[in-house]
């Protein structure tokens, strides 16, 4: 099964970062993606860049309405994420537990992500969809 471990943060959390010394974060954060890598469990991993250099994307209009970051109110921020592929929630639980970027206003939100196999077979879009996939190689 597949995991997403999503990174979050506070504004404050994300400031805190800024004092911390950045080669002994990639280190830090080197070092977990290696025993991901060991484990034979890491599919993907990416950060994000700084929220003020995104957009969002309203659709509670016609037509949806785009506003350059940084966002609003923002109580949390997602700032990057990881993919395992994993036995079970619970480990995928385990791992989070070990993330090096950690502390007041950190969080990691853990989401299955789901499979094409879940989707009814039998229509047209979904049969397109796996015949692309299987193209590419993603299946």
């Amino acid at each position: 099964m597949k995991f997403m471990l999503i990174w979050r943060a506070t504004d404050e959390a994300f400031a805190n970062l800024a004092d911390f010394d950045f080669d002994q974060m990639i280190e830090m954060t080197g070092q977990y993606n290696q025993e991901l890598i060991r484990a034979g469990v890491l599919v993907a991993a990416e950060g994000l860049d700084d929220a003020n250099d995104g957009v969002v994307v309203d659709y509670s209009s016609e037509p949806p309405v785009v506003t350059d970051g940084p966002y609003g109110e923002t109580k949390e921020l997602f700032g990057g994420f990881y993919i395992l592929n994993v036995a079970s929630k619970e480990e995928a639980v385990e791992w989070a537990k070990r993330s090096p970027i950690k502390g007041k206003g950190f969080k990691t939100e853990i989401r299955r992500v789901t499979t094409i196999d879940e989707f009814p077979q039998d229509n047209e879009w979904i049969q397109k969809e796996r015949a692309w996939r299987e193209a590419t190689g993603q299946l």
